[in-house]
């Protein structure tokens, strides 16, 4: 199926551009996400006349994006779980409650943002961990896990 990308796709191009990606894609996910529209001759048209306002409004997401990621850069947030004598957790520090304790802290962050290359964290100890704000912006930031007696 032809789309007309409304914002940038990660893997797939920048605002404004036709592409040709499969039908379910388009369909289950690009379409409802408002990020993407069937590239028809009149959706092309309308496109070209939004598309200095679409520009400007996808300028001003990332502007507040780095914004936001100046401040989040190199902070430390600390996240408390249950756990033994030997440092291991009880469960696990997830992508959400990382991005609650960020929440909590002052930065609006949801948990799909939050970046986890090795998975749930299940000690005790610092680790880093990335927060992609936009497609273009990603913050690091340590995660520090402290156990609380079970």
């Amino acid at each position: 199926m032809q789309i007309i990308l409304l914002e940038k796709v990660v893997n797939l191009g920048n605002l404004g551009e036709v592409v040709k990606v499969k039908d379910g894609y388009a369909r289950n996910f690009l379409i409802p996400q408002k990020m993407a529209r069937r590239a028809t001759t009149s959706a092309i048209a309308e496109f070209e006349a939004k598309r200095a306002e679409l520009e400007k409004a996808a300028a001003a997401k990332l502007a507040a994006a780095q914004a936001q990621g100046e401040k989040l850069n190199g902070m430390t947030v600390t996240v408390s779980q249950k756990a033994g004598v030997d440092g291991r957790l009880f469960g696990s520090v997830t992508n959400f409650d990382i991005a609650e304790a960020l929440t909590k802290a002052g930065f609006a962050v949801e948990k799909a943002a939050v970046r986890m290359p090795t998975g749930p964290l299940k000690t005790v100890g610092e680790f880093p961990v990335s927060v992609a704000l936009h497609t273009d912006v990603v913050a690091e930031v340590t995660v520090a896990v402290v156990g609380e007696a079970a």
